[in-house]
């Protein structure tokens, strides 16, 4: 297969994974985004699960780095053949209809990241059901504690770190909040962990912790029960802080983007 000049096929900055089933049009979109980078510091990764979409006649016209098709057990299990392929200095999950904020996101992150960091993170842009586009501020990462801090595509973690961890399949939702705390647990001086001041991706909404908000909480409340990272009481209390904060966002969109700017 002959690669496209737009995506490595060497050890570049960013190993970029994206997980898809049966979603040729995001793919498409996820796609563009990465092809009109003004730098193409990245290897593309696609991890397909089988698709009979039409999705693997567009990769085959245009190539990803790795591309991965067999049947998997859901979107972490497929993340986790990513994580194989991985050969970037830091990875970040894009799944298939997420793309990036804008065309020098690769860019910006390679002005800013620094030698020793082993855990980045940066803003992101939601679309909302009213089609307006809001942009997301992440919260610091030592409130990891109250939930996942910014989106899961707009993280980056050091690959070779990164291969030590795999996302627990027992979670359907929150998985990747359990390996973002295992992974933050981890690390250790000199490694540093840097928030980037701009938005990483444009987050696509629809997917699995939006439909099914109640399980997501559910599972956070039992990592973080599991991982004895707060006492009971404080655990609880988290719980119901995700509940009321997921009804605003639901009756009460313009008060809930307010608190996220």
């Amino acid at each position: 297969m002959t690669l496209p000049p737009q995506f490595s096929h060497n050890s570049p900055l960013l190993s970029i994974i994206t997980v898809t089933r049966n979603n040729a049009e995001g793919l498409r979109r996820t796609h563009a985004s990465l092809t009109a980078q003004s730098l193409h510091n990245f290897n593309w990764i696609v991890i397909d699960g089988a698709s009979h979409d039409g999705s693997l006649g567009f990769l085959r016209q245009n190539p990803p780095t790795i591309l991965h098709s067999a049947p998997d057990a859901g979107i972490y299990d497929a993340m986790n053949r990513g994580i194989e392929y991985a050969t970037g200095r830091m990875s970040l999950f894009l799944n298939a209809g997420d793309i990036l904020a804008s065309h020098d996101v690769c860019a910006k992150i390679q002005s800013q990241l620094q030698p020793d960091c082993a855990f980045a993170y940066g803003d992101a842009l939601e679309s909302a059901p009213d089609k307006k586009i809001h942009y997301k501020s992440a919260r610091p990462h030592t409130l990891a504690i109250q939930g996942l801090f910014t989106h899961h595509q707009s993280m980056l973690y050091d690959t070779a770190f990164l291969k030590k961890f795999r996302y627990d399949l027992h979670y359907k939702i929150a998985a990747d909040y359990d390996l973002t705390l295992r992974f933050l647990q981890g690390i250790a001086a000199p490694q540093t962990i840097e928030h980037m001041p701009f938005p990483i991706c444009h987050y696509e909404p629809g997917g699995l912790s939006q439909t099914h908000p109640a399980l997501g909480r559910l599972e956070q409340f039992e990592i973080r029960k599991k991982l004895d990272i707060c006492s009971p009481v404080q655990n609880r209390a988290i719980y119901a802080a995700q509940m009321i904060n997921w009804n605003i966002r639901r009756f009460m969109p313009s008060l809930y983007w307010r608190t996220k700017l």
